[in-house]
């Protein structure tokens, strides 16, 4: 073969791969509809740039370089591929979300957890220490995570898009720190601008449900939600803080026959504290109690007369005598010292979206936070949610898709609570399951 003809069809390849690898990115859609219309067989020869924004979008889908056929004989092709192509020729707009999750970054190594990170990482639950800890993947995270907070630290960002049946899902990440959660008043007024702006973002979106996960609902940042209902009395978007479905979740992680608990808590959690206790007590359960405060709030507000006699307050703290509970509910503040307090064989069941510190006693049982396992028509979700593992969400992010599968018109913010049981009929009636931690 002439060396000219070698050089030509060398060079030719390299043109063509640019051209395409071009077309694959442009992120318009430029190939006319004309072409398959005249020969058909051309979509299993050539992509198209919506064929292939699917495969950064549902990475697990639309694999194929240039040519879809292989992803059409080994099943990978995802299926909105032709009507995405479709609907871009047209000019259709990206469909809106329907619920809206709103968490936030735990640490700087939790930035290359989310789905825009590092995929392999996303795809691992996040170690329970490295809320605390510092590591070598956080100190090599950090430069990254600065750049990444001072681009995007006006506004919330996307992270993730899933869909179940007919609903689109979308997560959104404030970029701040769960330390920056927990610092001044002046900080923590700069967090709660963020979080109103994405309030404002999500009803602009059209989502009909935004919910708060960590501590975008803490009571001190804006009292599980209510400010932002407050502020804005006509707010379109539902906001779901999940209190509810996750005191259910709670409550199906305790042992069956257990007739006492052991309640530690405190005013910062007043609402899941005592949504849980109300429930706890009709069900006749006893609750001890060590926070004073909680225990007169509960008495003077929550409870009706008949189910005071059901709460129990330990004077002389965990330590008391009189308490020989076998299941603890526990936040996230439990400390080693509260562990090693512990007769052996008690379950710890959190009741907060963090976890506790870390296991200190081996002769325990150590429970999941309150969370669900998605149904099987759960599609892209491919990304842990912190600490959990794949396909399980936490109970407050499920809230507000269970929220939007019924067509409740209330918000779930502030005093404001759905109902133990008839958020958990419901979440179990759409396919949700109950996850806990295997011991």
């Amino acid at each position: 073969m002439p060396h000219s003809v070698v050089v030509v069809v060398a060079n030719g390849y390299l043109v063509y791969i640019d051209f395409m690898n071009y077309l694959g990115h442009c992120n318009f859609e430029l190939v006319p509809k004309l072409l398959f219309d005249v020969f058909p067989p051309l979509k299993y020869l050539m992509y198209t740039p919506s064929f292939h924004s699917l495969h950064h979008t549902h990475f697990r889908s639309n694999y194929s370089l240039f040519m879809p056929l292989y992803d059409h004989l080994y099943g990978t092709a995802h299926k909105s591929s032709d009507n995405l192509y479709e609907r871009a020729l047209q000019g259709r707009e990206e469909e809106a979300p329907d619920v809206v999750h709103l968490t936030h970054l735990t640490t700087p190594a939790s930035l290359l957890r989310v789905r825009l990170g590092f995929a392999s990482l996303a795809a691992a639950p996040s170690p329970l220490a490295s809320r605390y800890c510092c590591s070598v993947l956080a100190a090599a995270a950090r430069p990254v995570a600065a750049l990444v907070v001072a681009l995007l630290g006006r506004t919330a960002f996307r992270s993730e898009a899933n869909r179940l049946h007919k609903l689109n899902l979308e997560t959104w990440v404030v970029p701040r720190y769960t330390s920056q959660y927990l610092v001044s008043k002046k900080g923590l007024r700069s967090v709660w601008r963020l979080v109103e702006k994405a309030v404002e973002d999500a009803e602009a979106s059209g989502a009909r449900v935004l919910t708060l996960g960590l501590l975008n609902q803490s009571n001190e940042l804006n009292k599980n939600g209510e400010l932002y209902v407050i502020r804005k009395p006509n707010l379109r978007t539902k906001i779901v803080d999940g209190t509810s479905l996750a005191a259910a979740a709670v409550l199906h992680m305790i042992p069956q026959g257990t007739t006492d608990v052991l309640l530690l808590g405190d005013a910062t959690k007043i609402k899941m504290s005592s949504v849980l206790a109300k429930a706890l007590c009709q069900r006749e359960i006893q609750v001890q109690i060590v926070d004073k405060d909680l225990y007169e709030y509960l008495m003077r507000q929550e409870l009706r007369p008949e189910t005071h006699k059901h709460l129990l307050l330990l004077s002389d703290g965990i330590r008391s005598s009189s308490s020989s509970s076998k299941v603890w509910l526990v936040g996230d503040k439990l400390t080693g010292e509260e562990q090693r307090a512990a007769q052996a064989g008690v379950h710890f069941v959190p009741y907060s979206q963090f976890p506790p510190d870390a296991a200190v006693r081996g002769d325990c049982v150590y429970h999941s936070t309150p969370a669900l396992v998605v149904p099987d028509a759960f599609e892209n979700l491919h990304a842990c949610e912190n600490w959990l593992p794949r396909r399980v969400m936490s109970a407050w992010r499920a809230a507000g898709i269970v929220h939007a599968l019924q067509g409740w018109d209330d918000h779930e913010c502030g005093t404001r609570v759905t109902g133990v049981d008839k958020a958990w009929r419901a979440a179990l009636a759409h396919g949700f399951r109950p996850y806990d931690r295997q011991p």
